[in-house]
């Protein structure tokens, strides 16, 4: 999915050059024609998302100025390159002042918007990750910390932040990679007990004769070794959030004195002679189906429905491609500047083949990738043969493309820039045409179902993942795209392959 830039200008002829020139730098594009509808739409909690904003600095009505105050007000954050025909030094002091990203003077040329736009995109990107691991270290993580467009993310996160607003226990569910200590933070930080301490601990990481000590605490001299008293995790969380993590590894004996620290609101240490009272949200996470364990008889029953209150199940990447470029983004920005490497992006050829792969190890792994890339890379763009791992991953829907494409209009190669910032992904033309074969070899129509397959890959190919594209020249929804998407896969993995006629 490439990044979203709003354009804001009363001129239609210049607003319509404006878009033009975005379109080509391969970004998304939404134009208004005056400082109050761009206003509107930023403020709006249903409508889109932005990544950043071109903005006409002399307006009828609400100008540029008041647009960027309006923006601070509101607490509104994205980018902002503010143009103008009136290039005076006072113009420019004052948008700065008003938080303007940069500045541009009409007619502006598309090399100079582009740099603005891709510079603008970087720092924010970068910021927005010094901000999230600022947050992390102060426990002060949010819902605004984790990046995600993703539709299939939409109904989680509307459900943890309702959770956030009160005490009842969470379960997170999810493949190992997809962020599920993330979710637990910015749960705890969005709720009234943020200010309180945030206590994770792993439990597949200790030892089963230490894990009782850790969670609930010992007294000096309960055991051997136990030459100080420690308080035990429990303790420590009281008043605030206790994020039991791989919560299905918990040996049988440590899940029987949970259930009683969670029944009674007490925990007793080893070695103790009375129980301690504590307030403590529990919010726990595993990678497995927890009632898979219930069923096979490694986790109680009981202790269970006490931690099952409310399940979240964060998708894995797989099924949330379009966050992908957004993350890749964020990585490349967070690593070059810790790595201090001047990389200004990553291929649209690049981006488009890494949106396609499936990502076993989901963000973590998306993360190393980058991370990879970044230190090995020496160049000032990322292309694909940085990214040397991803070569080795299954690409089912790339892999499988038509061998016979359909006859399309070819697209102009002075249109596509070679190589472009972050999430942009050119739509480029097809090395050659060919034609769709409607029927098989005996003589009979072909499955609409084989049919739409190939069209379905040869959309993404044609348009080299850019989704949101795919999406609207086939004239159905991203969601129902990737649910198509996943059919073809699971089609192509129970078959071996779709047969070509």
């Amino acid at each position: 999915m490439a990044a979203s830039i709003l354009i804001a200008d009363d001129d239609a002829v210049q607003r319509r050059l404006v878009e033009n020139m975005v379109q080509k730098c391969g970004y998304e594009t939404m134009v208004v024609d005056s400082g109050d509808a761009a206003i509107a739409l930023l403020t709006d909690p249903d409508g889109p998302v932005f990544d950043a904003m071109v903005l006409d600095l002399v307006m009828p009505g609400l100008d540029g100025l008041g647009v960027l105050a309006k923006m601070r007000d509101a607490g509104l954050s994205i980018p902002v390159v503010v143009q103008t025909a009136h290039g005076g030094i006072d113009n420019v002091v004052s948008a700065m002042r008003a938080g303007a990203q940069d500045f541009v003077v009409k007619p502006v040329g598309m090399e100079r918007l582009q740099v603005s736009l891709r510079n603008a995109l970087n720092t924010s990107a970068l910021k927005g990750e010094l901000q999230r691991i600022k947050h992390s270290r102060e426990g002060r993580l949010t819902f605004a910390d984790i990046v995600t467009r993703s539709e299939a993310m939409s109904a989680v996160m509307r459900t943890a932040q309702k959770a956030a607003a009160s005490a009842i226990p969470v379960l997170i569910e999810g493949e190992s990679g997809v962020g599920k200590e993330m979710f637990a933070r910015a749960i705890h930080g969005s709720g009234e007990r943020k200010s309180k301490p945030f206590v994770a601990i792993n439990c597949g990481a200790i030892p089963d004769n230490l894990m009782e000590s850790i969670l609930f605490g010992h007294e000096k001299g309960a055991f051997t070794g136990a030459t100080e008293r420690h308080t035990g995790k429990f303790v420590e969380a009281s008043g605030g959030t206790l994020f039991l993590d791989e919560v299905s590894e918990l040996p049988l004996t440590a899940q029987v004195k949970l259930l009683r620290a969670l029944q009674e609101g007490a925990v007793e240490a080893v070695g103790g002679r009375k129980p301690v009272k504590v307030d403590v949200r529990i919010i726990s996470a595993t990678n497995r189906k927890l009632l898979d364990r219930v069923k096979s008889g490694h986790f109680r029953e009981d202790l269970f429905y006490r931690l099952h209150v409310l399940p979240l199940t964060i998708p894995p990447l797989r099924m949330r491609r379009e966050d992908i470029p957004h993350l890749m983004r964020h990585f490349l920005a967070r690593f070059s500047a810790e790595e201090s490497r001047h990389i200004t992006g990553i291929s649209g050829e690049a981006m488009a083949y890494l949106s396609q792969l499936d990502w076993p190890g989901n963000i973590r792994q998306l993360e190393n990738t980058v991370y990879r890339a970044v230190v090995m890379s020496d160049g000032d763009q990322l292309g694909l043969s940085d990214f040397p791992q991803a070569a080795n991953m299954p690409s089912p829907l790339i892999s499988s493309a038509p061998s016979q494409p359909l006859i399309v209009e070819p697209v102009s190669h002075a249109t596509v820039p070679a190589m472009v910032s972050g999430s942009e992904i050119p739509i480029v033309p097809l090395p050659a045409a060919g034609t769709l074969a409607m029927l098989t070899n005996a003589g009979d129509v072909r499955p609409l179902e084989e049919l739409e397959s190939e069209i379905i890959r040869f959309a993404i190919s044609h348009y080299r993942g850019q989704m949101s594209e795919v999406a609207r020249r086939l004239k159905i929804g991203r969601s129902t795209l990737y649910r198509k998407i996943d059919e073809v896969a699971d089609a192509d993995s129970a078959g071996g392959g779709t047969e070509r006629q």
